[in-house]
């Protein structure tokens, strides 16, 4: 093999040393950062609506608990007739005289108090347990969102550097070809590859701001609002 070919598969075999190093950095594994992931979930519990619509759910159904405690009332009834100590009442004479007080009792509607209670009890605890699995859901979703940001910008930047390795060895190809140190073919081969590595790049960046989406909608605001 030629002296001048010896020195450009070299170069190319430096560059692609370099490039693994470049990955071997872009694990997204130090990046975790877990009080402010902790932040992030106490967050998205306070402003995402499905959250403050459970929380509803669960304020109904104890409002209606506790009306149905005090709902045995219902069944009792209470009247008073009034009859003055001088008048005489012809038609339906009473022994009693002044203030008389009359209590009914719906006897069915009493019967059927309890079991409405303890339905109306379960119903209550229902809502409980559907909001506290919705939390769970909630911060393991949170959870995957950040994780998933994170891995996107791990990628974004393995890209980022490939881009870069890929221009240096075009450049320094293309002064080697210029001085016949190298074929057209190794030479356009990192062209191609050039074109990859931004086409990967882009692809990133989307992945970046997708993750950033999913994660902020969650939370209801901006990344940076949360400190």
């Amino acid at each position: 093999m030629p002296v001048k070919l010896k020195l450009t598969y070299l170069f190319l075999i430096a560059l692609l040393f370099t490039s693994r190093v470049h990955a071997q950095q872009s694990s997204f594994i130090n990046d975790i950062n877990y009080p402010y992931l902790e932040k992030l979930i106490a967050t998205a519990k306070k402003n995402y609506p499905e959250v403050k619509a459970r929380q509803s759910q669960v304020n109904a159904a104890k409002g209606l608990y506790n009306s149905t405690v005090f709902s045995w009332l219902d069944g009792l009834t209470a009247s008073y007739i009034y009859s003055p100590q001088t008048s005489i009442n012809i038609s339906q004479p009473t022994i009693f005289k002044g203030y008389q007080l009359a209590l009914s009792l719906n006897i069915g509607q009493l019967f059927s108090r309890p079991g409405a209670i303890r339905q109306a009890k379960e119903t209550y605890k229902v809502a409980e347990y559907q909001q506290a699995e919705y939390m769970l859901s909630l911060e393991a979703q949170v959870k995957r969102f950040y994780f998933a940001y994170l891995e996107a910008q791990a990628e974004l930047r393995l890209r980022a550097n490939a881009v870069i390795d890929a221009e240096s060895a075009v450049k320094q190809l293309k002064y080697a070809f210029q001085k016949g140190e190298t074929t057209f073919q190794i030479y356009n081969e990192q062209l191609n590859s050039l074109y990859n590595q931004n086409s990967f790049k882009v692809q990133a960046e989307l992945s970046t701001f997708t993750a950033r989406t999913n994660l902020e909608e969650l939370l209801g605001t901006k990344l940076e609002d949360v400190k």
